[in-house]
């Protein structure tokens, strides 16, 4: 079974897909997530290359990217410095995304189905990449690290 064209994924609520669905001019997926960037190495001093960022990208109605606004809250040593309190970077990643979601005319959560797409922000890949392993087709949303597979109904594996 070859990768479908235009990918399912399932809304979860209170889960990694819970910012997903559809708007006015088409569909949204939602994210606050850490990455790292490029060629990062381990011994580099991690905690202020793990950065967190907000994404929205937006598809039309057949699935196809249109945009993607991409915002970098903070590093994970920032994080730590101050971790709660809405001045703490996974505080501001989260009211970023609500505020640009709030902006999504006729929005509501629900499944949605897009087509590959990647873009490069901050030396950071985003994306729905996919390939082929051992003969076994497969999706991943980057930076998030959420895999989808056969029999592409929309639920992802971690």
């Amino acid at each position: 079974m070859a990768v479908p064209e235009v990918i399912p994924i399932a809304y979860e609520p209170h889960g990694r897909t819970e910012a997903i669905g559809r708007y006015a001019d088409g569909q949204f997926l939602g994210s606050v997530t850490y990455a790292f960037p490029t060629g990062f190495h381990p011994d580099d001093g991690w905690e202020k290359h793990k950065r967190l960022y907000s994404a929205l990208h937006l598809f039309d109605a057949a699935g196809r990217h249109r945009h993607s606004e991409i915002w970098c809250a903070g590093t994970w040593a920032e994080q730590q410095r101050s971790p709660r309190g809405p001045d703490s970077v996974l505080a501001r990643a989260r009211a970023h995304l609500a505020t640009l979601l709030r902006a999504l005319p006729r929005r509501t959560y629900t499944d949605i189905a897009v087509r590959p797409f990647q873009l490069t922000f901050d030396d950071v890949l985003f994306g729905l990449l996919t390939g082929e392993d051992e003969g076994e087709p497969w999706a991943e949303l980057y930076p998030d690290h959420l895999g989808f597979g056969p029999p592409w109904d929309g639920l992802y594996d971690t």
